[in-house]
């Protein structure tokens, strides 16, 4: 049978049953394959390869490249950046082939977030986070204030974020920064939102405020986490995830490493904080989403443990955080 699906013109299948997609993320390619039987796969309608002698489990007969239900969970992305304004439609329209089930957009200035509630509006399977990074709370006064509370209160928001403090640029005055940080804390226990945190070169000053005046309601994620397994343990007493993204893969990367090695796994999500900080061996490009698998499959190195189950669990996770329900 021969089929049409995702980037591929075609996929030929010689023998339906039993055969199973493996998927080698881009800008790699579709495998399909069943034990004994060649398959070959077209791509712009030449041949690339054929692979014998292999099974494994999941294709429908169909052809249609339905993955099992433990698809990967997106939990960090800014897909509103001008980077993606060429080719934006058709990069959302892949993910889902690709195994990206869920995606959660994040704000960052005011008009990322506008940004953001339109791509939820549009795609079924992206979710939004509004608030305003510490980089651009001088975008904030009481009137915008009143609105983001409003904006907390809209269709497919699941937290308030990405906020935090920021002393490598410091591009606000700090003591404009926490206020506004506390401010949006406060507004998130009141929404019953989890949040979403930035902090760079802020690590205390973070965790003292978090813990004053947000733990113990909604939780959220520490994005892209850089601190020590110590304030990572702390983190997670009070309620929080772990974010991790591509630098896990990094060979600086020793830290985040460590982080993940000793938090358990039911206190970690996966993110890409894309288009930033793509995983090896991507790093220095656009990063995506499609490129997740880099960092489940490093984080399963890392722990010992088989990709499948890092990706069931930073799913359950995400989900979890962000208080969603199946289906």
């Amino acid at each position: 049978m021969t089929s049409n699906w995702g980037r591929f013109s075609t996929i030929t299948i010689k023998k339906p049953e039993e055969y199973l997609f493996i998927e080698s993320f881009p800008p790699a390619f579709f495998l399909i394959i069943q034990q004994g039987m060649e398959k070959t796969i077209s791509a712009n309608g030449s041949c690339m390869f054929f692979l014998p002698f292999l099974r494994v489990k999941g294709l429908t007969a169909s052809g249609q490249g339905k993955r099992r239900l433990e698809m990967i969970f997106e939990t960090h992305a800014h897909y509103n950046d001008k980077k993606y304004d060429e080719d934006r439609e058709f990069l959302l329209k892949e993910l889902p082939g690709q195994g990206i089930g869920r995606v959660v957009n994040i704000s960052a200035s005011w008009q990322d977030m506008l940004k953001t509630l339109e791509l939820a509006s549009a795609w079924p399977f992206i979710y939004a986070a509004v608030g305003i990074h510490p980089d651009h709370v001088g975008e904030l006064d009481p009137d915008r204030f009143d609105q983001l509370r409003d904006y907390c209160r809209a269709d497919k928001v699941v937290a308030v974020g990405e906020i935090g403090l920021d002393y490598h640029w410091d591009v606000e005055p700090r003591e404009v920064q926490k206020d506004w940080f506390r401010k949006q804390l406060l507004l998130a226990r009141e929404m019953e939102l989890p949040v979403v945190i930035h902090s760079r070169d802020a690590a205390k000053d973070t965790f003292d405020i978090i813990k004053e005046f947000h733990a113990g309601s909604d939780g959220g994620i520490i994005h892209c986490y850089s601190g020590s397994v110590e304030m990572a343990r702390d983190y997670v007493k009070l309620g929080y995830m772990i974010g991790v993204g591509g630098v896990v893969t990094f060979k600086n990367g020793r830290v985040l490493k460590e982080v993940v090695r000793e938090i358990d796994l039911d206190h970690i999500v996966v993110e890409t904080d894309c288009p930033y900080l793509a995983p090896v061996p991507f790093r220095g490009k656009r990063n995506s989403s499609a490129y997740l698998p880099y960092v489940i499959k490093q984080i399963a190195e890392i722990k010992g443990l088989d990709p499948d189950q890092v990706e069931k669990a930073t799913w359950n996770n995400a989900m979890r955080v962000y208080r969603m329900q199946q289906g």
